[in-house]
C-alpha cells in the first residue's frame, strides 16, 4: 500500500492533501493508498477532520526501506522521515521551492507549481471530470486547505487560480467562505492547551543563514494578544527548544490574520540583527511589529539576511 504524507508538524494543507491524494489514488486510479501524518496536526487541521467526519490518520515516525511513498506539500528532506531516501518515492506534489536532496530509484512524477496551496495543485491534477464525482468531504478538505494557506485570500501567496478553485468548491458545497473561514481561524487560534515548547514547534521549518541553523516558527491567529501575553514564557523556552532540535536560534512570528501583520519575538542580539537587516526596522525591545508580513514562504524566508 502506498503511504501519502506531508511535512513534519502537519498544518492543515499537510494534513488534508495526503487525504485528498490517497482518495484519488484509491478510488480513481484504483491503486491502494492511505494517508499518514508525521505528527499530531495543529488545531485547525484537527477541526477540519472533525468538521468533515474524518478519522485521524495514522502517525508515523519513519519509513522502511522499499516502502512506497507519495510526498505532498514539501520536497525538503529535512521535513521528511529520516529514512526517506531508502524508501521508494513514487511521486512528489508540492508548491514550495525545490530544496534538493531527495533520491529516487526510478524516474517519478514531480509536480511543483507556484500556487498558494498543494490542494489547488491536486485539484488541477485530478481534473474537472473526476472532481465532479469527488465526495463532499474531499471537496471540503480541499476548500479548507486553500483557505488556510491563503489566510482567506489575504496572503500574498494567493493567486487568482487559488481563489477561483476555492470559490468554485464553496459554491458546490453551499458554503459561505467568510463564515467558514471564521470558524477555521477560531479553531486555529485556540492554543490554550499547548505549552510553550509545543507552540514553538507547532509550525516550524529549518533555515540556514550565516552558517547558523534556525527554526523559523509561525503562529497564525485572530487573537495575537493571547500569545503575546505568554511572551516571557515563550522567550524563556526558546533556547532549550532550539538546542533540543539541533538549531542555533529560533525566530517566532505571531501573525495577526485579521490585521495582516506579524510580531517577531526577539530573544537575543542575533535575532535583533536579523530583524533589522531583513525587514528594515529598528528593534528596541523583545518584540518588533512587522506591518504587512503574513507569509513565511513569500515574505519572511526570502527576506532573511544578516
Amino acid at each position: 500500500m502506498i503511504q501519502v504524507f506531508g511535512h513534519k508538524a502537519p498544518d492543515t494543507d499537510s494534513t488534508g492533501s495526503p487525504l485528498i491524494w490517497a482518495w484519488y489514488l484509491t478510488d480513481v486510479r484504483k491503486t491502494r493508498a492511505k494517508a499518514v501524518l508525521q505528527g499530531t496536526p495543529n488545531t485547525e487541521a484537527m477541526w477540519m477532520l472533525g468538521k468533515w467526519g474524518i478519522d485521524l490518520p495514522e502517525i508515523i515516525t519513519d519509513v522502511a526501506p522499499g516502502d512506497q511513498c507519495v510526498i505532498v506539500d514539501t520536497n525538503n528532506p529535512a521535513e521528511l522521515p529520516a529514512s526517506i531516501n531508502e524508501a521508494e518515492v513514487m511521486e512528489v506534489i508540492d508548491h514550495h521551492l525545490l530544496a534538493g536532496g531527495l533520491r529516487t530509484r526510478t524516474p517519478i512524477n514531480m509536480t511543483i507549481r507556484p500556487l498558494a496551496c498543494t490542494a489547488t495543485v491536486m485539484h488541477d491534477l485530478i481534473g474537472s471530470d473526476d472532481m465532479k464525482r469527488a465526495p463532499r468531504w474531499v471537496k471540503g478538505v480541499m476548500l479548507t486547505c486553500i483557505l488556510s494557506d491563503t489566510l482567506e485570500f489575504r496572503s500574498p501567496t494567493t493567486t487568482p487560480h487559488d481563489r477561483h478553485v476555492a470559490e468554485t468548491l464553496a459554491r458546490d458545497l453551499d458554503i459561505a467562505i467568510p463564515t467558514y473561514a471564521g470558524e477555521m481561524f477560531a479553531a486555529k487560534s485556540d492554543l490554550s492547551a499547548f505549552d510553550e515548547a509545543a507552540l514553538l514547534r507547532m509550525d516550524s521549518k529549518d533555515y540556514e543563514i550565516g552558517g547558523r541553523r534556525l527554526r523559523i516558527s509561525v503562529l497564525e491567529t485572530t487573537a495575537p494578544q493571547v500569545l503575546l501575553d505568554r511572551k516571557a514564557a515563550l522567550l524563556a523556552a526558546m533556547p532549550a527548544v532550539a538546542a533540543a532540535d539541533g538549531a542555533d536560534d529560533m525566530l517566532m512570528f505571531i501573525v495577526d490574520i485579521l490585521n495582516e501583520d506579524a510580531t517577531l519575538l526577539v530573544p537575543n542580539d542575533f535575532v535583533k540583527q536579523i530583524a533589522e537587516a531583513s525587514f528594515g526596522v529598528r528593534v528596541t525591545g523583545d518584540t518588533v511589529r512587522l506591518p504587512g508580513i503574513v507569509s513565511r514562504k513569500k515574505q519572511i524566508i526570502p527576506a532573511l539576511k544578516i
